[in-house]
């Protein structure tokens, strides 16, 4: 996204918004194992409500994810 800095004098330069990723390993129940992922900050609340067996699932029929 991309937006405006303003200073105090109210000069407007260009800026961009990251989204707030983070490298987050997961233990994933099904498969016995670690899994990492690159995820953003809502995305590691939605793992944790939801469970990660069920997010990736919604993710994927959504079309966000690709899943080998």
């Amino acid at each position: 996204m991309i937006g405006n800095n303003v200073s105090h004098s109210k000069r407007r330069t260009k800026r961009e918004f990251a989204p707030n990723l983070r490298t987050k390993r997961f233990w994933l129940e099904e498969e016995n194992r670690f899994v990492t992922l690159k995820v953003s900050a809502a995305g590691i609340r939605t793992i944790n409500k939801k469970g990660l067996a069920s997010a990736l699932k919604d993710a994927e029929a959504k079309g966000l994810i690709t899943i080998i």
